[in-house]
């Protein structure tokens, strides 16, 4: 072997490593990018209060209210998926709801924040009417805008 054939084949070993380490560097820069630019809503309560223990989970109700169907079901499956209790579908009390909105049932505006923040609804559309004979901690009333929330896009 003479010596260019040398130095030719360690040079080929030091750019193949400078590759791999820049690779591997990359996917660790984008690993920990993702996991800092993606939101995770967490589905259970942080706090503990009179009403439920910590660590117990959100359990919201769906009411329909703009009147096309699946629309709830599809949202049941979203909200499932992400580690919420759905526990109950229904129809609004009219199907002319332009704006789908969160109502706080106990007083709990971190979980109907969670819920809000899980289907793309923004933080204005909260309202608070307590109703404990429900047995959820919120409700989500959709409306004619579904189309631009998280489950339907």
């Amino acid at each position: 072997m003479d010596l260019n054939h040398i130095l030719r084949s360690r040079n080929l070993t030091i750019v193949v490593s400078v590759v791999i380490l820049i690779a591997f560097a990359l996917l660790v820069l984008a690993a920990v990018l993702h996991k800092n630019l993606t939101t995770t809503i967490d589905p259970y309560i942080e706090q503990s209060d009179d009403l439920v223990r910590q660590g117990d989970q959100i359990q919201v109700n769906l009411l329909n209210g703009c009147g096309d169907q699946g629309v709830a079901r599809r949202m049941m499956n979203y909200l499932r998926a992400c580690g919420f209790d759905v526990v109950e579908i229904d129809n609004y009390s009219r199907f002319s709801v332009q704006r789908s909105f969160v109502i706080d049932r106990v007083g709990d505006s971190v979980s109907a924040m969670k819920i809000a923040r899980a289907l793309g609804i923004a933080d204005s559309l909260r309202v608070l009417r307590i109703d404990s004979s429900l047995y959820v901690r919120a409700s989500v009333v959709i409306g004619k805008d579904y189309r631009l929330l998280r489950p339907f896009q």
